[in-house]
């Protein structure tokens, strides 16, 4: 079967869209999830085009695991800061009270975006060269 690397930096991309998208129209959370969400596609499309299997969630794990690649601090801080959003963004009992969206700004989600941008170039750069 044909390696599918170019299917995942695809929804990477759009997975990011989607964010600037949501920051839009005030759904900072969304924007922050969808920021881990492209950061997380465009690892798997790297795990995917050397073959390789990618589990998990945890960008940071799936950076560190990479084989054979130097990962600059640049791209862990980013990861890291991703992972923050995973969950969070999502559950109501992430915190002892509120939404997630009574929790996250516009800047969190601007910064969400940096973040994944700084990764999906770096995973840009490993699969186009």
């Amino acid at each position: 079967m044909p390696g599918r690397h170019q299917d995942w930096l695809r929804q990477a991309i759009k997975d990011l869209e989607h964010a600037e998208i949501s920051v839009v129209a005030g759904d900072n959370e969304w924007a922050c999830f969808a920021a881990h969400q492209a950061a997380e596609k465009a690892i798997k499309a790297v795990y995917q085009k050397i073959g390789a299997e990618a589990w998990g969630h945890s960008i940071t794990e799936l950076l560190t695991k990479l084989p054979g690649k130097k990962k600059p601090a640049q791209i862990l801080d980013a990861s890291k800061e991703l992972d923050k959003h995973y969950i969070a963004t999502r559950y109501p009992d992430f915190l002892s009270a509120g939404a997630p969206a009574d929790y996250y700004t516009k800047k969190d989600a601007k910064r969400a975006i940096k973040d994944a941008e700084t990764v999906l170039n770096f995973c840009k750069d490993i699969l186009l060269s």
